[in-house]
C-alpha cells in the first residue's frame, strides 16, 4: 500500500512517540514544519502541558519556512526555556528526517544551552 508523504510522516511520528515521552524533569521538544512556518514547543506529557512554545508565525518572520527561520525559532525557544530553567529535553523530530530545517534547529538549540 502506497502512502502519501504526509501519511508516511504521521506513521513515523507515531512510532517515535511510542518510544519517547516528556516528563517534568526532562520534557519533550517537538518540532513541526509546514510549507509556510516552523513551529517548536517543549511539552510535559505527564501533565499534558506545553511549557514553552515558539514559531516563525508568532515571530513575524517574512519567510518563516526556511533554515534561517528555523534557527531564529531555536534561539527564541532556547531563551524562553532558560527563563523557565529547562535545560534537558528529549528531542522529537516529529517524523521528519534529521536534515535541513530540523537539523539546523537542533544545532542552534544545542548552541544556546538546550541539551538532548
Amino acid at each position: 500500500m502506497k502512502y502519501t508523504k504526509a501519511e508516511a510522516r504521521k506513521r513515523r511520528h507515531f512510532r517515535v512517540r511510542n518510544k519517547i515521552t516528556g516528563t517534568p524533569e526532562k520534557p519533550r521538544l517537538n518540532v513541526f514544519k509546514s510549507n509556510t512556518y516552523f513551529y517548536a514547543q517543549i511539552i510535559d506529557d505527564k501533565n499534558g502541558k506545553t511549557l514553552v512554545a515558539s514559531s516563525s508565525l508568532k515571530m513575524g518572520l517574512k519567510n518563516g519556512a526556511n533554515i534561517e527561520a528555523a534557527k531564529a525559532v531555536a534561539k527564541d525557544l532556547a531563551e524562553k526555556a532558560k527563563t523557565k530553567k529547562i535545560v534537558d529535553v528529549v528531542f522529537d523530530r516529529g517524523g521528519y528526517l534529521f536534515h535541513g530545517r530540523v537539523k539546523a534547529f537542533a544545532e542552534v538549540a544545542k548552541e544556546n544551552g538546550i541539551k538532548f
